[in-house]
């Protein structure tokens, strides 16, 4: 595929994506209830950045979901499947009768996707901290190759404690691998408390920089922000860039549900009825201020 050809980034295209990303965010919460529980907190707070990614940069295929040329994008924070699962079910990729089913015996849906189980999944998840070296291979095979695609990755900030990132950083740089864009969703909550309490990463902005990247650090809950990061980041390949580049998006934890939103706790959890009826109100609310930035800002 070649490089994808943008629309203009005005107001019909923010509330576009606007309104996607609010159809993910309850489709996550529905995903949740069916499976019983699920990695709602991440799955939220990554869902404006992989709403934009796919709806808007990514050159990807349901019809076709091998195409050598595709882009290609890896979800290393795999726990967060409970919100990627329904994205890719609603780009078409999968059915979406199968996420009632999301991990419960015999589906294809599990905790962590399975790229041999669920179609547009590049790389399958479990252990964290692989899937920058993962990135950096694929990226590596089309140069050798020949054939010009983007390699999306996307890490946490708790994510960042496995030393293994830091080794493929230093190779992505290297070897100049500038089809390999590293987004960092930094909500600063990890399953056992806050990241600065368990084990810093901060400044994560700083610390690429330090091992050979371009840096931008923005708002990970405003699509706009989000927009002009990415924009930077293929100009920067297709431009002859020799420097990677890294998107560090500052989040929240659960963002969009009031009582979820930067809160550790929320890591994981499941969902009873008054619980999923007060997140569906929460997002409501959650909506008509984005809406209303996009109103105000466009």
């Amino acid at each position: 595929m070649p490089r994808k050809e943008l629309k203009p980034f005005d107001k019909a295209e923010w509330l576009r994506l606007e309104k996607k990303a609010d159809e993910l965010r309850r489709l996550t919460v529905e995903t949740t209830v069916w499976g019983g529980s699920g990695h709602i907190g991440g799955a939220l707070s990554a869902m404006d950045f992989m709403t934009t990614l796919y709806y808007r940069f990514l050159n990807a295929d349901p019809k076709d979901p091998q195409k050598e040329d595709r882009d290609r994008f890896i979800l290393s924070k795999g726990h967060a499947a409970v919100g990627y699962a329904p994205l890719l079910c609603d780009y078409g990729f999968m059915d979406m009768e199968g996420l009632k089913n999301f991990n419960l015996t015999g589906s294809q849906f599990g905790m962590h996707l399975d790229c041999n189980k669920i179609k547009g999944v590049d790389a399958s998840s479990g252990s964290l901290g692989h899937g920058m070296s993962l990135a950096a291979g694929m990226a590596l095979a089309g140069r050798v190759r020949g054939i010009d695609y983007m390699t999306y990755v996307l890490t946490g900030d708790g994510e960042l404690n496995e030393g293994s990132n830091w080794e493929a950083a230093m190779t992505i740089a290297q070897f100049k691998i500038t089809n390999t864009v590293v987004v960092v969703d930094a909500n600063k909550c990890m399953i056992d408390g806050r990241v600065d309490d368990e084990m810093k990463v901060e400044p994560i902005d700083k610390k690429f920089e330090a091992f050979g990247f371009k840096t931008v650090r923005v708002d990970g809950q405003n699509i706009r922000e989000i927009n002009g990061a990415l924009e930077q980041a293929v100009e920067n390949h297709y431009s002859g860039g020799e420097q990677p580049f890294c998107i560090v998006l500052d989040t929240y934890k659960g963002a969009g549900i009031d009582f979820m939103e930067d809160d550790y706790h929320w890591h994981y959890g499941a969902l009873n009825d008054e619980r999923y009826k007060a997140c569906l109100a929460s997002l409501d609310k959650y909506y008509e201020t984005r809406v209303a930035r996009v109103e105000k800002e466009a």
